[in-house]
């Protein structure tokens, strides 16, 4: 029992800040490009506690790998109005992107902090290390993953602020159905693949190789290669 408790806190807590962090990031960048909406309602904060999702944050992360090994999660999505930004379609873009640029940011930053594991106590070490390994897993694959092109994941909203209208607009249309679609491709089609003796992992065949790949580049610039 005990062990179990250890190992779900070297899984909650990094999904906790890897999560919040992506979200804290876009209310920032919106608040800097003309968007006060979230730091009015006080979420351009790197308090956790303003971010989490009870439901979407902790427990659907922490029992999805816990029993599939996939990670999926969420949180409170940060409100901005893109109709304040100075430059409404162009800063979207940088909005978006936020989130996952500040996921690779802390992938480096974990993998830094593994140098630093040496001088942490013995009785504490292995915990500190499997913390930091897991972040840096959890938010490269949160930044692949919000990058797929679906509104309404960051992917989407950077292909609509970037394809020409006749493209980005039936893209838009589809925010309205895309957590369906994920829900359908990403894990309905692989168990229907299951029963049918296909492998249908989509997640695997979009998301794992350009993680891996990034994961690689964290090491080398880290000084793990």
């Amino acid at each position: 029992m005990e062990d179990s408790l250890v190992r779900l806190t070297t899984i909650v807590i990094p999904v906790v800040i890897a999560i919040t962090m992506h979200e804290a990031a876009h209310g920032f960048v919106a608040w800097r490009l003309g968007d006060d909406t979230a730091l009015r309602l006080g979420r351009v904060s790197f308090n956790p506690l303003r971010h989490v999702d009870l439901f979407g944050t902790i427990l659907v992360p922490a029992l999805m790998y816990l029993t599939t090994g996939f990670l999926f999660g969420w949180a409170k999505p940060v409100p901005v109005n893109f109709g304040r930004l100075h430059h409404p379609r162009r800063d979207m873009v940088w909005v978006a992107l936020a989130g996952p640029g500040t996921n690779v940011a802390l992938a480096i930053l974990s993998a830094l902090l593994i140098h630093v594991a040496p001088a942490v106590p013995a009785l504490g070490q292995e915990w500190f290390l499997a913390n930091l390994e897991i972040s840096i897993l959890i938010n490269l694959i949160l930044a692949v993953f919000n990058m797929i092109p679906l509104p309404p994941l960051d992917g989407g909203r950077v292909a609509v602020g970037v394809l020409p209208d006749a493209l980005a607009f039936p893209l838009a249309r589809l925010e309205r159905y895309g957590l369906l679609i994920l829900i359908g491709v990403l894990f309905l089609l692989p168990m229907l693949g299951r029963e049918m003796g296909y492998n249908l992992d989509v997640f695997r065949w979009i998301v794992w190789p350009p993680v891996e790949a990034l994961f690689k580049f964290v090491l080398e610039i880290t000084g793990h290669g």
